[in-house]
């Protein structure tokens, strides 16, 4: 087989999180300036390798003063961590067209373990020639494991932000020739 590598398509993909908030209702998000690259064999992405960032300062949750928040050292401290990354360390097929990618994410240059669900589309070939395959990619992480510690305790004794981030990505990639 030879090797492949699909580059993703910044045009029709979205890198969000979701964050409950006040424990009763999700804020969403997204990150605007990202990349990702995956190197498989062939249309094989179960031997394959992922490789994503994405631009803290790109952060969007729709409000201007919250977005500013997430940047600041209370949360991602943009001007010093600018980058996320994510890199894989082993994908597990679990059917054709489901997978789980292992490997290592980074924020504010800690390290940790992040496991991925990952649902694959059809491998198509778009009007314009160019080959593609859409991913939804989903997981969780622990923000306090990244050092993204700032929260508050309402008068009723709610946390106003969940420890639990749940990540979820629509992506496609493009085959490079």
């Amino acid at each position: 087989m030879s090797k492949a590598k699909w580059s993703i398509d910044n045009l029709h993909s979205e890198i969000g999180f979701k964050v409950k908030h006040m424990m009763i209702t999700n804020v969403s998000g997204n990150f605007g300036q990202f990349t990702g690259v995956i190197t498989s064999e062939d249309n094989d992405f179960s031997k394959g390798s992922f490789e994503f960032s994405a631009a803290i300062d790109s952060i969007n949750t729709g409000v201007a003063d919250r977005d500013a928040h997430l940047k600041s050292d209370d949360f991602f401290n943009a001007a010093q961590y600018p980058q996320l990354t994510f890199r894989s360390t082993g994908v597990v097929k679990k059917s054709d067209d489901q997978l789980t990618v292992n490997g290592e994410m980074t924020i504010r240059n800690i390290t940790k373990h992040v496991s991925l669900d990952v649902e694959l589309s059809d491998v198509v070939v778009d009007p314009y020639g160019q080959t593609k395959i859409g991913m939804t990619m989903a997981g969780k992480i622990k923000r306090s494991n990244f050092n993204l510690k700032w929260n508050a305790v309402t008068e009723a004794g709610h946390i106003v932000v969940s420890d639990d981030i749940k990540l979820n990505c629509e992506v496609q990639f493009i085959k490079q020739a």
